[in-house]
């Protein structure tokens, strides 16, 4: 395992937030704020966080990358000076934050120079400077950042990843074969897919899109990675938690009724209830060692997005002690809704059938404060780009593959887990 900390240097570094006029009530509004480059999202219904700027970076890598990002964050936090006049969570220093899949990769924990946050009738701003340039109090106008007119990326073509489509099915059927077999109950398999389009890809485009059409998921950018997880792992705030857990999945008509009696299909699914039972005991059970009491709701809800309908349950516990969101969101990851059950089995099989490297697509991504209060949902619905192609981006999709799963069916599930990416990338 190695970590750095890399940022600003030898003057003493000042937060402050301040309260400001908000500026709209439109969903996607804290994305409209957004530069070009280095910015950083995470928004749901308009609320949330954006930021832009970079005042440090913390970087991990290993089966310890939360530990160790956990630990350099707070010694960072030591020798800062801090001035808050809102004290929300998300006011104060904030981190964004974005971790692999699997345990040999890496993480990172990026704190903006400038956040812009909203939590209902409040919006906030908190800035980074070094006490030697320390001037007056922030305005939200005079960080804004220069106005770009947002560009959209042009034709975009598909081509296949590094698993290609004509072979997914055939995974997905040696899956289902150890399922039957009873190395595992559950595992899930990625599917991936290159966009290239015509020009660069503006990410503004794409996270105001996605926070229009999904405005029930959570619409995140950090470092490479972005996208609208409706799927979050964990909240911890003021010593409540929350985690929502999807899996189940079928697909929209677009036609209301249809889609009603699909939802009623979906709620009585053994199949897909079977998969959702799964993820949502591996949830409970990871949140007990760091909880006093936990509900588990008896009955799954279903969620409608716009291309899907999911199989979801919120779990809340009440935190024994203090742990931070980001602690949390190590022991939760990763669950059977993105790995499989029994976890440590189910990732074996993903390396040998898979064959995909999955980068940060199902891992953690989100945000932590200084109090440890925070949001991290799962990287899921989501594309990295291409840091050496700015007009190129991986895509990606996955399945929960249990023993009554059929290859066909798992496949058209996967396109239309793709289609809030593509949507998001078109010009119309």
């Amino acid at each position: 395992m190695t970590s750095v900390t890399t940022g600003p240097a030898p003057h003493p570094l000042v937060v402050r937030t301040v309260a400001v006029d908000d500026p709209g009530e439109d969903l996607a509004t804290l994305v409209d704020l957004l530069p070009r480059d280095e910015a950083f999202a995470w928004v749901r219904r308009g609320d949330g966080l954006v930021g832009w700027g970079e005042a440090l970076r913390i970087e991990t890598r290993g089966p310890d990358r939360f530990t160790q990002a956990q630990a350099r964050w707070r010694e960072a936090l030591a020798g800062v000076v801090v001035r808050d006049e809102v004290d929300l969570p998300g006011t104060g220093p904030v981190a964004f934050g974005s971790f692999s899949f699997d345990d040999d990769g890496d993480g990172v924990l990026l704190v903006p120079r400038v956040v812009v946050g909203r939590r209902g009738p409040t919006t906030w701003l908190t800035t980074i400077d070094t006490a030697a340039t320390l001037g007056p109090a922030p305005t939200l106008d005079a960080h804004l950042p220069p106005h770009e007119p947002v560009t959209a990326p042009g034709p975009v073509t598909y081509s296949d990843g590094e698993l290609p489509t004509r072979r997914w099915p055939e995974v997905v059927q040696r899956a289902v074969e150890h399922v039957r077999a009873g190395r595992v109950e559950k595992v899930v398999i990625a599917r991936d897919v290159v966009a290239q389009a015509a020009g660069p890809i503006d990410t503004r485009w794409l996270l105001r899109r996605l926070a229009r059409e999904y405005p029930s998921c959570w619409t995140f950018r950090v470092g490479p990675m972005l996208g609208a997880t409706p799927e979050l792992l964990v909240r911890a705030e003021k010593g409540l938690v929350t985690s929502r857990v999807l899996a189940g999945t079928i697909r929209r008509t677009g036609d209301d009724e249809a889609d009603l009696a699909r939802a009623a299909i979906l709620a009585h699914s053994s199949k897909d209830l079977e998969e959702h039972e799964y993820a949502v005991e591996s949830v409970a059970h990871a949140l007990e060692p760091f909880c006093s009491s936990t509900n588990v709701p008896e009955v799954p809800f279903v969620l409608h997005l716009a291309n899907v309908l999911h199989l979801a349950t919120d779990v809340t516990a009440v935190l024994d002690g203090e742990h931070s969101s980001l602690t949390l969101a190590a022991a939760l990851h990763p669950s059977a809704a993105v790995c499989g059950t029994p976890t440590p089995e189910a990732k074996v099989l993903i390396r040998e059938i898979e064959g995909l490297d999955r980068a940060r697509y199902a891992g953690p991504v989100g945000w932590l404060d200084a109090d440890g209060d925070g949001e991290w949902g799962i990287a899921l619905r989501s594309g990295e780009l291409d840091e050496s192609d700015p007009s190129r981006m991986r895509l990606f999709a996955g399945c929960g593959i249990v023993a009554a799963s059929d290859p066909a069916s798992e496949l058209a599930e996967s396109e239309a887990k793709l289609e809030p990416m593509r949507f998001a990338l078109r010009e119309d």
